[in-house]
């Protein structure tokens, strides 16, 4: 009988273990948020006109992202935003969009939107807050991402989901892109 080799034996159990590692990479949301499963394709466009007042009766609510560093050469990380418990909608880079609610408490959250590959470093890119919406008023929030690398090329990463004032988020809405998305199937 031939004996295994030792890597063979290596990689085939670690080719065992990958679904289940992988089943495990679900993040826990608060009930604010949506359903993990959903995810966004975003796109973004500049030089879009001001946005329109919110709709007679209802209260408006701008989502920010502003991010500091692409995760890599190429992208940068999707946020999702949810509003008491499904999500609205995405964004991507420094990007905002906006959606009307009624009036009353509402509870919204942000979550870093990520590949298998970078969910261990966002699994708990989470935030979260509650608020009173007025009917007439625009209410605007920040989801700030910043991406650190270190001279041995290791990274660390922050997420915060905040208010911000109505100065800084009209700013922000002149200065950044328009985002769309369409929920990936």
């Amino acid at each position: 009988m031939a004996a295994m080799n030792p890597r063979l034996v290596v990689l085939l159990l670690c080719a065992s273990l990958f679904p289940a590692v992988q089943a495990k990479a679900k993040t826990i949301l608060p009930d604010s948020c949506g359903d993990d499963s959903v995810t966004f394709d975003v796109s973004t466009k500049k030089d879009q006109p001001p946005p329109p007042p919110p709709a007679e009766g209802k209260a408006q609510i701008v989502f920010i992202e502003d991010e500091n560093a692409k995760l890599d050469s190429f992208r940068y990380a999707n946020v999702r935003y949810g509003l008491d418990g499904a999500w609205v909608g995405a964004n991507y880079g420094d990007s905002y969009f906006i959606i009307d609610v009624t009036p009353g408490v509402h509870h919204v959250c942000a979550n870093v939107q990520a590949s298998k590959l970078w969910l261990g470093i966002f699994k708990k890119a989470v935030d979260m807050a509650t608020f009173t919406a007025e009917a007439g008023k625009v209410y605007y929030f920040s989801a700030n991402m910043k991406v650190t690398r270190s001279g041995d090329d290791s990274r660390t990463f922050d997420f915060t989901f905040s208010p911000i004032d109505e100065e800084e988020g009209r700013y922000r809405v002149k200065a950044w892109k328009v985002a769309t998305w369409k929920i990936k199937k």
